[in-house]
């Protein structure tokens, strides 16, 4: 067995513990308590609506074809996957260990997991050369938007697990209000989410975030917050029409043969 089988295998297996423990982490679940019911505890504004984490399904059903995909024996040799080597499988294991810490409400640490996983899933992403390079549709659909979609709401998440640890360590913010941090996140969050999107023409990512902030106005309603979560999800729905219109002119000028 040669190390590129070696290296599908464990990814199989990644994918495979990752959808099984976090199906427990509630089902069960770890420590007697679900993970919403630990979000619940904590008054913080960068938090969505509930129905916006069934995002979970649909990076679910992306991981599992991500595993299928580059299982296939075609793919052994896939220079960008074999780029990737082992950064998948650990940004899996990443993830199981922020389920058992947030669950064991060991919140500093969940941090630590969260940022972890978060710089798995950017080596990931750039090795693959999302946006760069010319993929098949296949590779497309069953790598590049999968991972994309998963590091757009990891990308999300981090902000929000670093915002309910301050609140956890009951920490002043400068003596800048909960609601205003929570602006200035938002903020951050649209930044970063145009930055990818125009660079790499990533439209995946960039829904993620439009998905994320109309669940943040959803819950905030009534607030500075979800005003601003409304404004700034406006702003990510430009950048929505300015990625489909680039992709749009550059396959007109493929076509063209230029």
């Amino acid at each position: 067995m040669n190390r590129n089988t070696v290296r599908q295998i464990v990814n199989i297996v990644a994918v495979i513990a990752t959808i099984v423990v976090n199906g427990l982490a509630n089902a069960l679940p770890l420590n007697g308590l679900t993970t919403g019911e630990i979000s619940d505890r904590f008054q913080v504004y960068f938090v969505p609506a509930g129905y916006v984490f069934s995002i979970w399904g649909l990076i679910y059903v992306g991981l599992i074809l991500f595993a299928i995909y580059q299982a296939a024996p075609a793919q052994a040799d896939n220079p960008r996957l074999v780029r990737v080597g082992y950064l998948f499988a650990l940004s899996c294991l990443a993830n199981i260990a922020w389920l058992f810490l947030w669950h064991y409400e060991q919140f500093v640490l969940t941090v630590v997991a969260m940022l972890a996983l978060l710089g798995l899933l950017i080596a990931v992403y750039l090795r693959l050369e999302i946006g760069r390079a010319a993929v098949s549709t296949a590779e497309r659909w069953m790598v590049r938007v999968p991972i994309s979609v998963y590091l757009g709401w990891v990308s999300v998440a981090t902000i929000a697990n670093v915002t309910t640890t301050l609140d956890y360590l009951n920490w002043g913010g400068w003596g800048i209000s909960d609601q205003l941090w929570a602006v200035i996140m938002l903020a951050v969050g649209a930044v970063l989410a145009w930055a990818v999107g125009l660079s790499r023409g990533d439209l995946a990512y960039a829904l993620v975030f439009v998905w994320a902030y109309v669940g943040i106005a959803v819950k905030q309603s009534g607030t500075p917050v979800a005003t601003t979560a409304l404004v700034m999800t406006g702003l990510l729905v430009v950048l929505l029409v300015v990625i489909a219109i680039r992709y749009q002119q550059q396959r007109s000028f493929a076509a063209a043969g230029g």
